[in-house]
């Protein structure tokens, strides 16, 4: 194994490893987001699923230290607001960039 695919294993490895944060706990108490994604779209696995999932984990960790430095309702409702913008920017750039190399993005729509 060559010395970056034994980096990005671990990184890989790291990503999947760490447990769900207290900021993922606490979201659905403070408002609804966009669906974080639990699976790359088409299942493949390339960098731009590793960006998002880079960045759904630099998003919670953001809401974690935002809330404690919280000292009021506004600045949780703040740290709320970002985190959302953070999550909906993540999801976008990823769309983005899986429809740009041809993979389709799904979207199941249930109405009358």
């Amino acid at each position: 194994m060559k010395y970056r695919e034994f980096i990005v294993s671990i990184s890989v490895a790291t990503l999947i490893a760490v447990p769900v944060s207290e900021a993922s706990a606490h979201r659905s108490k403070h408002g609804n987001h966009e669906p974080i994604l639990t699976q790359p779209i088409a299942n493949v696995e390339n960098n731009y699923w590793f960006d998002y999932l880079s960045d759904i984990r630099e998003a919670e960790h953001e809401l974690t230290k935002d809330l404690r430095r919280a000292t009021d309702e506004e600045d949780r409702r703040d740290a709320y607001e970002e985190y959302r913008n953070e999550i909906a920017d993540a999801n976008k750039d990823y769309r983005k960039e899986m429809r740009e190399r041809g993979y389709r993005v799904g979207r199941v729509t249930v109405g009358n």
